[in-house]
Order: C-alpha cells, then sequence, then structure tokens
C-alpha cells in the first residue's frame, strides 16, 4: 500500500515522499510451506492461520488467479493499480511510482491500425464508445468470441452508433498477431508497441483472456464484461450494455459465480413470469447495495442473479449440494467453498434484505460447498 510521510522542507510539503510496503497474502497448503516462503521476505505477511481474512481479501479484490499484486493508497484504501505483477516488470526502478491509473485517452495515445496496414491516430475514437478487447490467436475461447465480435460489430456500425473496437494482443509472435488481426474489421494497438499493450493491461488490471472493456466517449468504463454481453445479446439491442443489477444466471455468464460471494433466487422457471418477478423483487435491493459502495467508489460486495430450471442450473444444484426447493434464497461464494441457504416457502423484499444485510455484517454461518 502506497501512503505518504512528512517532507523536511518546503518542496517536500507540497510533493510529500511516498512508502510502499507490501503484505504477503498466502496460498500455501500448509504452515511449513508459509513459513519456508516467509522467510525469505523483507515485508509483512498477514498470519497464516486468518484465513478468513485472506477470504475476505480475495472477495474484496475479485482475485481469481496467483500470483496478483494490487497496489493501494493506503490512507483512502482504494485500489491504485490491479496489476502489479506488469507494474513492477514494466518499471522494476520505481521510477513512475506510485503507479497510479492514468486517462484512457492518455494510454491508448499514439497510432492504431488496421489490418489493411492503414494507420489512424487515437484521436479519431473521440466522440464513439469503444470496446478494448485483450484477446490471442492461441486462445480457443478468444477465437470463438471474435467470430461473434465480428457480427456484433457490424450490426452495431450499422445501426449508427459510433463504436469502436481497439484489439490489445497477447500472441507470442508478430505473425500470429497479424494472422488474427487479418480477421477483424476493427482497430489495433501495434504488437510492437509493447509497452502501450502493457499499460493497457495494467490500466484495466487484465487477469485473463479473453476480456472486452467497454468505455463510453469519455473513456470511463461502462462494463467490464463485454464477453458476457456480446454472447447474450447477439442483436446488440441492449448496446451499450449498460450493467444490470440483476442478471438471469446462463451458461455464459455463470462464470461470474467464480468472482466473488454471488446472491442466487432459485425460482420454478416452469411458473410463467417467475423468473421475471423473482428479478423485480430483488432488484430494489440489489440497486441500494450497489449504489452505497458505488459512492465509496467501492465494487459491490455482491452480484445478483435468478436462477430458472436447466441443465445448466441443476449441474450448479448439484455441485453446491443444494436443497431441490423452489424458491430457495442463497449465497454461494465459490472461492471460500461456502454457502449460505434460506429455505422458506415465500420470499419478500424483508428477507431478501435482511438476509443481504446478515451476510454482509458477517452474521451468518457458512455452511461447506
Amino acid at each position: 500500500a502506497a501512503g505518504s510521510e512528512p517532507g523536511a522542507g518546503a518542496a517536500e510539503e507540497s510533493e510529500p515522499r511516498r512508502r510502499l510496503e507490501i503484505v504477503f497474502v498466502s496460498s500455501d497448503q500448509d504452515q511449513q510451506q508459509w513459513q519456508d516462503f516467509v522467510r525469505d521476505m523483507p515485508w509483512l505477511a498477514l498470519p497464516y492461520k486468518e484465513k478468513h481474512r485472506k477470504l475476505k481479501l480475495w472477495n474484496k479484490y475479485r482475485i481469481s488467479n496467483i500470483p496478483s499484486l494490487i497496489f493501494l493508497d493506503a490512507t483512502t484504501g482504494k485500489v491504485v493499480c490491479r496489476n502489479g505483477l506488469l507494474v513492477i516488470r514494466d518499471d522494476p526502478e520505481g521510477l513512475e511510482f506510485p503507479w497510479g491509473p492514468k486517462p484512457f485517452r492518455e494510454v491508448i495515445s499514439g497510432p492504431l491500425l488496421r489490418n489493411n496496414e492503414q494507420s489512424l491516430e487515437s484521436s479519431s475514437l473521440e466522440g464513439s464508445h469503444v470496446g478494448v478487447y485483450f484477446s490471442a490467436h492461441w486462445c480457443p475461447p478468444c477465437r470463438s468470441l471474435t467470430r461473434v465480435l465480428v457480427e456484433s460489430y457490424r450490426k452495431i456500425k450499422e445501426a449508427g452508433q459510433q463504436f469502436e473496437i481497439i484489439f490489445v494482443s497477447a500472441d507470442r509472435s508478430e505473425e500470429s498477431f497479424k494472422q488474427y488481426f487479418s480477421e477483424m474489421p476493427w482497430l489495433a494497438v501495434p504488437y510492437t508497441d509493447e509497452a502501450r499493450r502493457s499499460r493497457l493491461n495494467r490500466l484495466y488490471g487484465i487477469q485473463g483472456i479473453p476480456t472486452l472493456i467497454v468505455l463510453d466517449p469519455q473513456g470511463e468504463v461502462i462494463t467490464r464484461q463485454g464477453r458476457v454481453e456480446v454472447l447474450n445479446d447477439e442483436d446488440c439491442r441492449e448496446f451499450p450494455w449498460h450493467p444490470k443489477p440483476v442478471l438471469e444466471l446462463s451458461d455464459s455468464n455463470a462464470v461470474q459465480l467464480n468472482e466473488g460471494p454471488c446472491l442466487v433466487l432459485f425460482v420454478d422457471s416452469e411458473d410463467d413470469g417467475e423468473s421475471e418477478a423473482a428479478k423485480q423483487l430483488i432488484q430494489p435491493i440489489a440497486e441500494k447495495i450497489i449504489a452505497n459502495y458505488k459512492a465509496k467508489e467501492e465494487e459491490a460486495p455482491l452480484l445478483f442473479f435468478v436462477a430458472g430450471e436447466d441443465d445448466m442450473t441443476d449441474s450448479l444444484r448439484d455441485y453446491t449440494n443444494l436443497p431441490e426447493a423452489a424458491p430457495l434464497l442463497t449465497i454461494l461464494d465459490m472461492s471460500a467453498r461456502a454457502k449460505y441457504v434460506m429455505d422458506v416457502e415465500e420470499i419478500t423484499p424483508a428477507i431478501v434484505e435482511a438476509f443481504v444485510n446478515d451476510f454482509l455484517a458477517e452474521k451468518l454461518k457458512p455452511e461447506p460447498i
């Protein structure tokens, strides 16, 4: 976490010195491994036995893999940079410390390519929604998404929307980049501009591909879940895909269950209108939670879903060993392998709100998944 300490003169008072401390949060399998690892570290460590605090940190910062290094401002607790591994690779001497986020326009500044080798300046994006597409030819899910995204891009442009996509390659060679980019009708950061590609990865804390970040014309993030939105809205009727407070669980968005605790209300989808009624029931509570955390410039600690009856939902119930009841109100925390279940005959707004508040206050007792 980056903080500051008092300066010793007028110049230092106007530009306070910065400090850096690191806290190691272990995923070691036993305490001996942890001790052996910590012995070589000059910084702080979360005690090995405090697994509850570790899981809270994992969920708060949406950690999906290791190693992960996140830089925070210790004074405010706000995230400075989500992809610290790229920071220390790109700036090992710490010349850009404290590595605060820069505006998209500044990071993307420079020439962009089309696959006909035409070059455009990034200023041509002015006034457009922008999709920043992190992808690579060697990645099968990327190639599958690209085929769908090409059609989505065409439909959005034909509808008269100002929209552009920028491909940020994770290919392993320039030849592979050129082959993959030849299938794309949009723009790309030049493969040789590794510094700019790395800065974009750092800016959005990319932890895996394919990832599609959708920005508004001012360069602010609309959604980090562009992949899910494109797959769920093939006609692009909901472009630019502002996030919904409550999602209907599907094959394409089920991956979000692994991103942190999720409230899932299971309903009987054979009853016409049941799913929509369930979404309307949950939505005011979800909106309130999201707004409260947005005011603090933090991500909401819960995602909200309604699940009907299909093969994917049946598999989820089996995996988490949930009762077959419907309606069934649950909070699933896959990273902690924990579940919280409210099995009552009628789900009311008051029951949902109390359930959520008790979870956030850590008053609920988890059951193992």
